[in-house]
């Protein structure tokens, strides 16, 4: 038994030795290699993202801390009025929200989630922005304690004004 308890020490023993050796020098590593695998090229940084809000809204507050969270930088601009911010990017009447966001040359308008975004900016379509009229229940920033949602359509704004569904949520 004692014996067999050595082997197995020694053995442990020499397989971490083995373990703690040093890899072959590059030039020798580089002789079995036949192919390199390519380097993807780095992420570009988002795009900063301004939110025009009322500074008494707290789900504009949350809406905020959904987009920092998906790796946004985001500049508050808390205004008394955002009227005129929705009138200058073109935002369709009817298709209002409690905020207004600017990122990359388009508008956001409402609680449209951080993934919408990143789709446009991806594709970059010829477009105004994106809005999600009025304030749904379960979109980012308007969660429920409960957990519960209603169903919601993020739509596309056309250079027209016309919009078009672009994400059903």
């Amino acid at each position: 038994m004692h014996a067999a308890t050595a082997v197995l020490v020694l053995g442990a023993v020499v397989s971490l030795g083995a373990c703690a050796k040093q890899a072959p020098a590059p030039e020798r590593a580089a002789e079995f290699t036949t192919e390199v695998a390519p380097v993807p090229a780095p992420t570009q940084a988002l795009p900063l993202v301004v939110v025009h809000k009322s500074p008494s809204c707290g789900c504009c507050g949350l809406w905020v801390d959904h987009m920092r969270q998906a790796g946004f930088q985001v500049e508050v601009r808390d205004e008394d009025n955002v009227n005129p911010v929705k009138e200058r990017v073109g935002v369709p009447y009817g298709k209002g929200s409690c905020h207004t966001a600017e990122v990359g040359g388009y508008f956001i308008e409402g609680h449209v989630p951080a993934a919408d975004v990143k789709r446009l900016l991806a594709e970059k379509p010829d477009v105004k922005g994106l809005v999600l009229p009025g304030m749904p229940m379960g979109s980012p920033g308007m969660e429920m304690p409960d957990g519960h949602s209603e169903p919601y359509t993020v739509e596309l704004v056309r250079r027209d004004g016309t919009t078009a569904a672009f994400a059903a949520h």
